[in-house]
């Protein structure tokens, strides 16, 4: 067993359980605010994950104070050795207990079977991790790589208001593709400058990307090339409504809609656009995140998606974000 360690606010729970369940994990459970576990781990992919901190190999659960935590710890058997260190964590500050207090006492626990602390480069850390009535404790194994902020979209060589941030593009690529990675071609019908396929292509995938204004195709192509030297992608200039790909031509369709303050868009209008592109993606992909500024289910099941989930997330006081998780029907 595994015991996650989720990012985000409360309202982004749900989120990163299905993320971290589609990416890198079975049985995902959420436990406690901010807290999940999972029977098996791929481990390799944890780094990529954008809503998940750190995985760790369970020791055990118990009652959310120190007693209980040294009592815990006092009674797991387990073959390590070597330096170790303990990082505890008072998660959202939902349970009250002194994270340094708990350091303390779990580091006189192991300092007593033997280890030594080395808190600089140890060979195993010990989390302790306390949310509400809960405590776990585990042996870190993987983190995520928390690199969003050098991709900023702002610093692109091409940018255009409305980019999507890269932590939310990286969660939708794994949400939509995740049990194909690394080796999946994700497409994105309405690319912009390229912020979902560049976290395509940073999580091994082959991106292709094709957006309606000649611009904004040249615009993705700059920033690929800047973020992606190595990797393989395609950016076209076409309609999402009639993607110049075969059938079943990749794994995952992901792409940010329009939204409704735009009333015509290259010569569609919004909901003919949308219906039509969730067709056209039902066509090439058997899975599908998209986001949109309302709702679109019943379009989508029109397209021949089931929404496996959807997700309202708040922009602003006047945005809200709605994420559908699509699985051909």
């Amino acid at each position: 067993m595994y015991c996650l360690e989720l990012a985000g606010e409360e309202a982004d729970e749900s989120l990163a359980a299905l993320e971290a369940e589609r990416a890198a994990a079975t049985a995902v459970e959420r436990v406690a605010p901010g807290l999940a576990t999972a029977r098996g781990v791929r481990l390799g992919r944890v780094p990529t994950l954008a809503y998940t901190h750190h995985v760790s190999e369970l020791l055990g659960r118990t009652d959310a104070d120190v007693e209980s935590a040294v009592a815990l710890l006092s009674a797991a058997s387990f073959d390590r050795e070597g330096s170790v260190a303990v990082r505890g964590r008072d998660v959202r500050s939902s349970s009250g207990v002194s994270a340094s207090a708990a350091e303390r006492a779990l580091g006189g626990v192991l300092v007593d079977r033997g280890f030594e602390v080395d808190l600089d480069d140890p060979d195993h850390v010990l989390r302790a991790l306390f949310a509400d009535d809960t405590c776990l404790l585990g042996w870190e194994a993987a983190a995520s790589v928390r690199d969003f902020g050098s991709r900023a979209p702002t610093d692109r060589p091409f940018f255009q208001p409305g980019s999507m941030d890269p932590l939310d593009a990286r969660a939708y690529v794994n949400l939509a593709a995740g049990p194909d990675l690394p080796d999946a071609t994700v497409v994105d019908p309405m690319c912009g400058t390229g912020g979902i396929l560049i976290e395509a292509g940073l999580v091994g995938a082959r991106g292709v990307g094709n957006d309606a204004q000649s611009k904004m195709a040249r615009g993705a192509r700059e920033n690929l090339t800047a973020y992606l030297p190595d990797a393989e992608w395609d950016v076209v200039r076409g309609d999402a409504t009639s993607l110049p790909l075969c059938d079943d031509a990749a794994d995952a369709v992901v792409f940010d809609a329009p939204y409704g303050r735009q009333s015509k868009i290259a010569r569609h209008e919004l909901s003919d656009l949308v219906g039509g592109a969730l067709a056209e993606a039902a066509r090439v992909a058997p899975a599908a995140v998209l986001i949109a500024d309302r709702p679109w289910d019943a379009e989508a099941e029109d397209a021949g998606w089931t929404v496996d989930a959807r997700f309202e997330r708040r922009v602003h006081r006047s945005l809200d974000r709605h994420v559908h998780v699509l699985s051909r029907t």
